[in-house]
């Protein structure tokens, strides 16, 4: 049989905040020369992966790096309590706004539509009507990437084509399996520490749900992980993070926030140059 194309992809999953840990990995595989074919993202990492298929150089990494110094002042995931409960009043369904999202993406990232990246990107998010997973590839990048990110209570369900999508990682919290779909031999992972740490049983009533989301979020990935077939080369880069919290607004401050993504670029660096 005809050996098949060697094909590189770049699966960034979500995480909050946390993505902040995928700014330092982005850097660390551009410093090592590794460069993508296909870009995949979901919630956060579909923002993450955006900027990666725009400018997938040292350059594309250090300019993420600056767009996360513009998530803290944009305040992406971070608002005036008193703000979120009127916000909360009116909608009764959602505590932010998606505006500053979108203005992170209109206003940095250098592109407007998929067909304008350097790389393949697509990203995904979770249908309410019939609980669907939708993956995007073409045409404007915007609304897209802020469905794949907009987490469910936390940001409104956002509308294309009539219907309503709400955070990728609903269906897919790191898609390893649409890689290898679209005939990945090489995948990198780019996760956020999550599934670096085992779960452990909930001790109070307030955890219950929390552990309940994680090994939703999680069953699919470690599935697919088990499935892969023998010929794909796949890499879970770490985080170098002791731990990383379940309610990732915790880590929502600038100084946190650049804590992981260096912890992850030095993890990171080390893992690739051992290959």
């Amino acid at each position: 049989m005809p050996r098949r194309r060697e094909l590189t992809a770049f699966v960034l999953g979500g995480g909050g905040v946390l993505g902040a840990t995928q700014v330092g990995m982005v850097r660390a595989l551009a410093e090592a020369g590794v460069v993508p074919d296909v870009v995949l993202g979901t919630s956060i990492g579909a923002l993450n992966g955006a900027f990666v298929a725009a400018d997938p150089t040292p350059a594309g990494a250090a300019r993420l790096a600056e767009v996360w110094d513009a998530v803290v002042r944009e305040g992406v995931f971070v608002e005036n309590p008193v703000k979120q409960a009127a916000r909360a009043a009116r909608s009764r369904t959602h505590l932010l706004s998606n505006a500053p999202l979108r203005h992170v993406v209109d206003e940095y990232l250098p592109v407007s539509t998929f067909e304008e990246l350097a790389v393949p990107f697509q990203c995904v998010a979770a249908c309410i009507e019939d609980a669907s997973a939708v993956w995007f590839s073409a045409g404007e990048l915007v609304w897209p990437v802020v469905a794949s990110c907009s987490v469910p209570g936390l940001f409104p369900p956002v509308v294309i084509d009539g219907r309503h999508l709400l955070d990728g990682g609903l269906v897919h919290s790191i898609p390893v399996g649409r890689a290898v779909q679209l005939g990945a031999t090489r995948v990198f992972v780019l996760q956020v520490g999550r599934v670096e740490q085992p779960l452990a049983p909930p001790r109070f009533p307030w955890e219950v749900g929390t552990v309940a989301f994680e090994i939703a979020r999680r069953h699919r990935f470690v599935h697919e992980m088990t499935s892969l077939p023998d010929d794909v080369e796949t890499h879970v880069l770490p985080s170098g993070a002791a731990s990383s919290p379940n309610v990732a607004i915790r880590a929502a401050r600038g100084s946190r926030m650049r804590e992981r993504a260096e912890q992850a670029y030095e993890a990171s660096a080390e893992y690739l140059a051992a290959l």
